[in-house]
C-alpha cells in the first residue's frame, strides 16, 4: 500500500529536485506519492562547482533529496549484474538502518524493492543529481555506493562498470574516484595509501604532508553539515581512512 506524502515527508524531509525529472518519475511510479501543498520546489542558489571555471545555478538539495537519490542509485548497483538476489536486498538492510534509522529504513527498503522492478537510466539519474547537488556531496554519494558494493565481499565486474558509469555521470574526478576505491578496498592496490592521498610513491615527504592536509580538508565532515547525518558519517569514515593512509606512509618512510 502506498504511503501518504505526510509519512514520506516525515521520513525523508521536504523534497525538492527529486520531485521533477527522471527521479521524480521513478519515485512517482514506484511509491505512489500523493503530493500536498507542503512539498514545493525550493529556491535556487549559486554554488561553486569544480567541474568548470564558473558558478552554476543549483536548486538547493534537501536531506530528503539526497536520501531518495541514493536509494535510486543503490537500485542501479543491485541491478547491474542483471539479477536481483534476495540476499543482496537483505544485505542492504543494515546499511539502511545505520543511515536512516528504523522507520526510515523500512520506508527506504520498500521504495528500493519497488525501484528494482523499474527500468532505470543511470545516466539520466546522475545528470539530474549533478545539476542540483554540489561536488562534495556527490563525492560522498559515490563513497557510500562503493562502500556498499564492496561490503559483502563479492564484487561483480558489472558492479564495477556501473560504479564507473555513475562516477562519470556525477562528474567525479578520476583521482577522487580512485582515492575512494582505494580507501574502501586497500588490498587491491599495493600503493593504496598513496592512491588515497592522490599522489604517487615518488612524492617527496613534503608533498606527502601537503597531500594529507589537502585531503583532510576535502573530507572534513563539517563540509557536509547540511547534507544529513549519514553523509557526514561517510565523510568522517573517509577522513579516518585518509589519516590511516598518511600514518601508513609516515611509518614506511620514518616521517616524524
Amino acid at each position: 500500500m502506498a504511503k501518504s506524502s505526510s509519512t514520506w515527508t516525515t521520513v525523508f524531509g521536504v523534497l525538492g529536485f527529486v520531485l521533477g525529472g527522471v527521479i521524480g518519475a521513478l519515485i512517482g511510479s514506484a511509491a505512489g506519492f500523493i503530493l500536498d501543498n507542503s512539498i514545493n520546489a525550493l529556491p535556487e542558489s549559486e554554488e561553486s562547482n569544480p567541474d568548470t571555471d564558473r558558478a552554476h545555478t543549483h536548486r538547493r538539495a534537501t536531506v530528503g533529496d539526497l536520501r531518495v537519490s541514493l536509494i535510486v542509485l543503490i537500485a542501479c548497483v543491485i541491478k547491474a549484474d542483471g539479477r536481483v538476489l534476495k540476499t543482496e536486498v537483505n544485505h542492504i538492510k543494515p546499511f539502511l538502518l545505520r543511515n536512516y534509522g528504523e522507520e526510515g529504513a523500512k520506508q527506504a527498503l520498500q521504495l528500493l524493492r519497488q525501484l528494482l522492478d523499474k527500468d532505470i537510466d543511470p545516466d539520466a539519474v546522475t545528470a539530474q543529481i549533478r545539476q542540483n547537488v554540489n561536488y562534495s556531496t556527490r563525492l560522498e554519494i559515490l563513497h557510500m555506493l562503493v562502500d556498499l558494493a564492496r561490503s559483502d565481499g563479492e564484487f561483480h565486474p558489472a558492479e564495477q562498470l556501473i560504479l564507473d558509469r555513475i562516477a562519470q555521470g556525477l562528474g567525479i574526478h578520476d583521482a577522487d574516484y580512485r582515492s575512494v576505491d582505494a580507501a574502501t578496498h586497500p588490498q587491491a592496490d599495493p600503493h593504496w595509501a598513496y592512491t588515497v592521498l592522490e599522489i604517487t610513491p615518488e612524492a617527496t615527504n613534503d608533498e606527502v604532508k601537503h597531500a594529507y592536509r589537502r585531503m583532510a580538508m576535502k573530507y572534513h565532515p563539517d563540509k557536509l553539515s547540511a547534507a544529513g547525518e549519514e553523509m557526514q558519517a561517510t565523510a568522517a569514515e573517509k577522513f579516518r581512512r585518509v589519516k590511516e593512509a598518511y600514518d601508513h606512509i609516515k611509518l614506511q618512510r620514518g616521517i616524524a
